[in-house]
């Protein structure tokens, strides 16, 4: 179990993160055109998981829009934005916000990827969601880096994530716009 902060609490999630050097599990989620994708719907590609409770909160919001703007340069790279929000959801945010390099996935049809990644939340308010991380993964789906964010309202480092990529980012590209 790990402890996250939200709100001037403290929770639990359930299990950790996938550990660095090892195989991420796979996962079945639902992409905004409400079909089914695991991991090997982006083979030979790198990944970034951006996990976080809801797209229609702001520091969620926030980190999709940069890691938008920070695949535009990475066509080896998949963006996977994944929460429990609805497809029509993530639909409606990337196309309010002209988003074109990352792809919203919703865990609402599939059970496991909480559990799977560690990143459940199991009390509080926002039990049954998932609390903030981020994992990179590999070409093979070898997790390279992961972040289990303490404080929900924290943004990720998104720095750390390309840096474990080999990928240093422009950090012109982390400013609003």
């Amino acid at each position: 179990m790990h402890s996250i902060k939200f709100d001037g609490g403290v929770y639990e999630t359930h299990g950790e993160l996938p550990a660095v050097g090892s195989r991420a599990p796979d996962v079945s989620l639902v992409n905004t055109s409400l079909h089914d994708v695991s991991l090997a719907n982006w083979l030979g590609l790198r990944k970034i998981l951006n996990i976080f409770p809801s797209i229609d909160t702001p520091v969620c919001a926030r980190s999709v829009i940069v890691f938008d703007r920070l695949a535009t340069r990475h066509e080896d790279i998949a963006a996977l934005m994944i929460s429990y929000d609805l497809p029509f959801a993530h639909a409606r945010f990337l196309q309010q916000h002209s988003l074109t390099q990352v792809v919203g996935l919703s865990a609402i049809r599939h059970q496991g990827f909480g559990q799977n990644y560690g990143v459940q939340i199991v009390e509080g308010p926002l039990a049954g969601m998932f609390s903030r991380a981020v994992v990179v993964l590999d070409e093979n789906n070898t997790v390279v880096h992961r972040e289990q964010i303490a404080d929900i309202s924290d943004e990720p480092n998104y720095e750390a994530a390309y840096r474990a990529l080999g990928i240093t980012i422009d950090p012109d590209l982390l400013e609003d716009e």
